[in-house]
């Protein structure tokens, strides 16, 4: 694998916008393998809960990614299937243009807001159904945990398995290819 596989992959979603950069962006933190972070979560009674998760990336609303170098190669080959920890941590920088990871990064249009409100709302909605109800998706089980995720989830599956996102959730696949002005359905296989 070659060293800059990382940046290839974070340039994938610039490819045709009208940005080139990541303008919060200031700092990438690689791991040789997958790391220990501190956690502290807050459940809907108020009860925290501390203690630490292996990860192999994160995205931070001041501008920094942390990757595992070793899911950054897997990722890259493709032997994740349709995860790749690059792209969904640039999303979520992606996400974080306007100041807050929503799961609704900077749009062009007002038009394109509500369309994407609509679109992206409703299969937020169908794969937290799914979730509870114990049904299998295409769709990480991930995504349904905030429309932050489900965001970098699903452009996770745009690039990396086209294909299949097109055929079983097309609105979907229309938003995110207008979003980001390609359609890779035509040129990956998966």
């Amino acid at each position: 694998m070659k060293s800059n596989s990382q940046s290839r992959q974070a340039c994938l979603l610039l490819l045709h916008r009208e940005t080139n950069y990541y303008p919060g962006l200031y700092s990438i933190v690689v791991y040789p393998h997958s790391y220990l972070a501190r956690q502290r979560e807050r459940d809907e009674v108020g009860t925290v809960r501390e203690g630490v998760q292996p990860r192999s990336g994160e995205s931070w609303s001041r501008g920094v990614v942390v990757l595992a170098w070793d899911a950054v190669a897997a990722g890259a080959s493709g032997a994740l299937g349709c995860h790749n920890v690059v792209l969904h941590e640039f999303a979520h920088q992606l996400d974080y243009e306007d100041g807050v990871a929503e799961g609704s990064p900077a749009l062009p249009s007002r038009d394109m807001y509500r369309s994407w409100s609509r679109v992206l709302g409703e299969e937020y909605k169908q794969l937290q159904l799914a979730v509870v109800q114990g049904r299998s998706t295409l769709l990480d089980k991930y995504g349904a945990t905030s429309p932050a995720e489900f965001f970098a989830v699903v452009t996770e599956y745009f690039f990396m398995c086209p294909r299949s996102l097109k055929a079983q959730h097309p609105e979907l696949y229309e938003e995110l290819t207008l979003y980001y002005k390609q359609d890779p359905a035509a040129f990956i296989p998966r």
